[in-house]
C-alpha cells in the first residue's frame, strides 16, 4: 500500500467524529488499559459523553486524565488476497489524543447533556435538573488527533494539533515530510 504524509487539515475528521455514533475511550491506570465503547458528542477539539457519578472509568480518570479516543468504519467487505497482496478493506478512522475531566458544574453540564441528547434526538427536551444532578458528564479536550481513509489500496492521512485556545499550530515533524503516517509522540502531541 502507498504510503504518504499527513495533511494539515482536521475537515475529515471532524466529518466522520459527527458521523458516526459509538467510539472506544482509551484509559488507562497503572500499566493496565482499559478501553470502552461509548456514545459521545463532538464540538470544536472537545468529546462529550455522559456516565454514572461512579464507576470504573471515574477511577481510572481521576488517577489519569490522559485518554485516547477513537472512532472508525469499514466500508465493503475484507478483499481477498490477490497475488500475494495484503488484505485490504476501504475504511476510515480518527484518534484522539487528550485529557479528560468531569464537568462538576451543574449549568455546564445541562448544556452538555441537552447537546449531547439532541445529537440523537433532535427534538428531545431539556434534561430535567434532577437528572442533570444524577449523571455524570466528562469532556475531552483533544490535544491531536490523526485520521485515515484507505480507498482502493490508496490510504489518505490527516493530523490535527490543537494549542490550549483550541488554536492550530504546525508541528515542525510535517516541515521534515514525514514518511508514514503515524502519530506524534505523546509528549511532543500534549499543549505546552
Amino acid at each position: 500500500m502507498q504510503e504518504q504524509g499527513f495533511i494539515e487539515s482536521r475537515d475529515e475528521m471532524e466529518k466522520l467524529l459527527r458521523e458516526e455514533e459509538i467510539g472506544y475511550l482509551g484509559l488507562s491506570l497503572d500499566g493496565k488499559p482499559y478501553v470502552v465503547p461509548l456514545n459521545y458528542s463532538y464540538s470544536g477539539g472537545r468529546i462529550f459523553f455522559h456516565c454514572g457519578l461512579k464507576g470504573k472509568k471515574l477511577d481510572f480518570l481521576k488517577e489519569n486524565s490522559q485518554v485516547c479516543f477513537t472512532v472508525a468504519r469499514q466500508l465493503g467487505e475484507v478483499r481477498e488476497h490477490a497475488g500475494g497482496n495484503p488484505c485490504h478493506v476501504d475504511s476510515d478512522s480518527v484518534i484522539c489524543y487528550g485529557r479528560a475531566k468531569m464537568i462538576e458544574n451543574l449549568v455546564e453540564r445541562s448544556k452538555a447533556l441537552n447537546e449531547f441528547n439532541r445529537r440523537f434526538r433532535p427534538d428531545a427536551p431539556d434534561v430535567p435538573e434532577e437528572r442533570v444532578r444524577n449523571c455524570g458528564v466528562a469532556e475531552i479536550t483533544i490535544s491531536e488527533m490523526t485520521g485515515r481513509r484507505e480507498r482502493d489500496r490508496k490510504r489518505t492521512c490527516w493530523r490535527y494539533v490543537f494549542r490550549k485556545e483550541g488554536h492550530w499550530r504546525r508541528h515542525p515533524d510535517l516541515n521534515r515530510g514525514l514518511r508514514f503516517c503515524r502519530p506524534l509522540p505523546y509528549h511532543l502531541a500534549m499543549p505546552p
